[in-house]
């Protein structure tokens, strides 16, 4: 079933999307939701099987997860809320019995307490599962076709061991088995530092597709020895232009509540001053917490890093983080804060009469801001700041940590002469280090070789399968179509009989099928009664890497063989054809 369609569809914003839809490879049911048809389910047929066969060379064990899961899994993990309300992706619902249900978007509950039920001895470990299986996920903006989808393939797997040694040992081969499979899925990637988000863990490296489309920022030094998401990356600031010490004093600043209009009205640097921002951190408990964070004027706060670190001092997850607004103080009954002259040392008095906040405000300030011998800050008074200060005179107890969006153009931590450059990229895998987050929550322990009870190390690694296909198209493609890599297209080798009404060329066409067939080449033959114009635009749509054409020449024996990727059309008798294709396709002699 070959159906095209000639017009860009109107619900497609990126080429890959587009593309899908014109070749015949996905059918849209509603938002979010597709259909794979018969095309795409060959290209994730063979995506899977790589998938499998490089995880069963690491001793991995393939099994089937149930996509309904108990809620009473999620609430002792501490994830149910999180995930069901508010802006939470899970799909929720009650069976007859009034039992409340999810449907899967992840498993680290439901392999946690199997593996709990089912191993109980160090003797036993390590183990790693695997499947592959249909997930849910109620996106908020579901968009970009397979890219964000509230349903969609993916693989997942879960590792299980007696110590961190272990976990560290098979994360590294999982991390090798993933470049093992991206390698052979024909895609160009980077494999790069990530946060680990709602996931959780020690540590988490993504695999991304390099693509202009990607949702992703990744930042990577020029040798490439380095690589992170914005929201992980870490890098060396620039030194800042030095304000001189002198007497410590107050100056007035009218409307001047920006860095840059402070900067201006009095010929600062912002490297100078000391800016502080102001946040209402959500929690698990569904507590308010107010957070001041300083950071270097001149520098942006990764948002992201803030609500770990929020997350490691209170030491529970942060749901939302937000900068607060006058309209937040209206709600609380509050004094009103005075933004853009505010220090880092804000009274918690102004809390005093909150509502539904916390009174005391969690105070981070950036590395940036240690080693300022002299700084310009807010006085906390409008249209006033506090000029020639430093740490000494402000009292407040902040803690310091990395907070700063790192940039393109800052110097890299591995070598001060390597700088970042920044590249947008498609997540199609992700790999964590667990550690005991789960296995503690679950109370899922096993006996070691001390016959003392302890939980387990876990990792978790995931690839997005149907996301991998499209993630392949938006890197391989161009004016004409799909580009598929060998590997992973639907079919390796399309046949085209130019006059369907062309007896010789039928005859032609037939006999190579069949040949192909029998030496295991994957091929369809375009036997349709249309024009061959339109047969060869059909084939440069899907992308099929390479076409024969039975036309003109037949009664001489020949074909025509063209090449999609290199644009490459030869005139070539069937012995040759045949020898280029098992070539290029390594199928042994045809």
């Amino acid at each position: 079933m070959l159906i095209t369609l000639r017009d860009v569809p109107a619900e497609a914003d990126i080429v890959s999307h587009q593309l899908l839809i014109r070749g015949g490879f996905i059918r849209r049911l509603t938002g979010g939701i597709y259909a794979y048809m018969p095309l795409l389910w060959k290209v994730l047929k063979k995506i899977t099987l790589i998938v499998e066969e490089e995880l069963a060379r690491k001793g991995c064990l393939q099994t089937l997860l149930p996509q309904l899961q108990p809620s009473e899994i999620w609430e002792k993990s501490g994830r149910w809320k999180s995930y069901t309300e508010g802006e939470g992706i899970m799909f929720s619902l009650k069976d007859r019995q009034g039992k409340e249900l999810g449907l899967g978007p992840t498993h680290e509950e439901v392999i946690t307490q199997i593996i709990s039920q089912s191993i109980h001895s160090y003797k036993q470990l390590p183990i790693n599962i695997f499947q592959i299986q249909t997930k849910f996920r109620d996106e908020i903006r579901p968009r970009f076709g397979l890219m964000r989808s509230r349903e969609f393939i993916m693989k997942d797997a879960y590792s299980f061991h007696a110590n961190e040694d272990d976990l560290q040992s098979t994360y590294s081969e999982m991390k090798n088995a993933y470049q093992n499979i991206f390698t052979k899925c024909g895609l160009d990637f980077v494999c790069v530092d990530a946060d680990s988000g709602a996931i959780g863990g020690a540590a988490s490296q993504e695999f991304m597709v390099t693509a202009e489309s990607g949702e992703d920022l990744i930042l990577i030094s020029s040798d490439s020895k380095y690589g992170a998401n914005q929201e992980k990356a870490i890098s060396i600031i620039e030194e800042g232009k030095e304000l001189e010490n002198n007497k410590p004093s107050i100056i007035k600043t009218p409307n001047q509540q920006t860095i840059e209009e402070l900067c201006n009205y009095n010929d600062f640097h912002p490297s100078q001053i000391i800016k502080v921002l102001v946040y209402i951190a959500t929690c698990d408990d569904n507590k308010k917490h107010p957070v001041l964070a300083s950071i270097r004027g001149d520098q942006e706060i990764n948002e992201i890093k803030l609500s770990n670190e929020i997350s490691k001092k209170l030491n529970q997850n942060v749901l939302e983080i937000k900068v607060i607004s006058n309209e937040d103080i209206k709600k609380q009954g509050i004094s009103k804060i005075p933004f853009g002259f505010i220090g880092p040392d804000l009274s918690d008095n102004l809390l005093s009469e909150a509502k539904e906040w916390e009174k005391k405000f969690i105070r981070l300030s950036d590395f940036s801001v240690i080693d300022i011998k002299s700084f310009i800050c807010g006085n906390n008074i409008k249209d006033e700041h506090k000029i020639f200060y430093n740490w000494d005179l402000i009292n407040t107890d902040n803690f310091t940590c990395d907070i700063r969006k790192a940039k393109a153009g800052d110097r890299c931590i591995h070598d001060k002469n390597q700088k970042l450059k920044e590249c947008r990229g498609i997540e199609i895998g992700h790999i964590f280090q667990l550690g005991t987050k789960y296995s503690k929550s679950l109370d899922a322990k096993f006996t070691n070789e001390k016959g003392v009870l302890e939980p387990f190390w876990m990792g978790c690694y995931g690839i997005g399968i149907s996301r991998l296909a499209q993630a392949a198209v938006e890197q391989n493609h161009d004016d004409l179509g799909i580009i598929w890599p060998a590997s992973i297209a639907p079919f390796e080798v399309i046949i085209i009989i130019a006059n369907i009404n062309n007896n010789k060329q039928k005859l032609l066409a037939e006999e190579i099928y069949q040949k192909l067939l029998s030496n295991r080449v994957d091929v369809l033959i375009d036997d349709r009664d249309e024009r061959a114009g339109i047969k060869f635009k059909d084939a440069d749509l899907i992308g099929i890497p390479w076409r024969i054409v039975a036309g003109r020449e037949a009664n001489s024996g020949l074909v025509e063989l063209h090449h999609r990727k290199t644009k490459v059309t030869e005139l070539l008798d069937l012995r040759s054809v045949f020898k280029k294709i098992s070539e290029e396709l390594n199928t042994g002699k045809l």
